[in-house]
């Protein structure tokens, strides 16, 4: 289970609940929000998503505790893609 908790306009808390529950500080820029879904969804369902898209691949407990959204696509080149798929 995911949850994600606004803390400021551009920074989220994201909790996810499994064998082990584990607790992310993740960060959207407005302008990568913008490019990543052309403002037709909000910077929450955002970080739902790509949350989503982390754990289809890894554990939580090997999602970074504390990183921008920017960062995935260093990790899986394949994420702007797939996100936007996600979302549409």
């Amino acid at each position: 289970m995911i949850t994600v908790e606004e803390i400021d306009d551009r920074t989220f808390k994201v909790t996810v609940k499994g064998r082990t529950t584990t607790t992310h500080i993740v960060a959207v820029d407005a302008s990568y929000h913008e490019k990543l879904t052309g403002g037709r969804v909000s910077a929450e369902k955002l970080v739902q998503k790509s949350f989503e898209f982390l754990l289809e691949r890894e554990s939580n407990t090997s999602i970074l505790r504390t990183f921008d959204l920017p960062v995935i696509g260093r990790y899986f080149p394949d994420y702007e893609h797939a996100i936007r798929e996600m979302l549409t």
